[in-house]
């Protein structure tokens, strides 16, 4: 017969509970996707922040060491520099010299 595969059953019909659970499969897969790498993204822009910490520190101490002031590197010295850049820097240079 016209229209009929070989089971008898309509062809170019979609079961809709097919569309539906392949539909939920893509939202489901979606979802894993993004639980997975959303703490990726932070702990390698942690990473991030932590090297360029570590460079601007560097270059800090060299120029501070003129001053008497020398920066400890640390993973919270480390952040600071990172996250804030320059400012970090004088914060941690400003409560070296009132600490110490």
């Amino acid at each position: 017969m016209p229209g009929q595969d070989v089971f008898g059953q309509g062809v170019g019909r979609v079961d809709l509970k097919l569309v539906f659970l392949l539909l939920a499969g893509f939202l489901g897969l979606i979802l894993v996707v993004g639980v997975f790498t959303a703490p990726l993204k932070f702990f390698l822009r942690l990473g991030f922040y932590a090297v360029a910490g570590w460079v601007i520190l560097t270059v800090a101490n060299f120029l501070l060491d003129r001053c008497g002031l020398h920066i400890a590197l640390n993973p919270v010295t480390l952040l600071t520099a990172g996250v804030l850049h320059l400012p970090g820097v004088i914060l941690l240079a400003l409560l070296d010299y009132l600490f110490t």
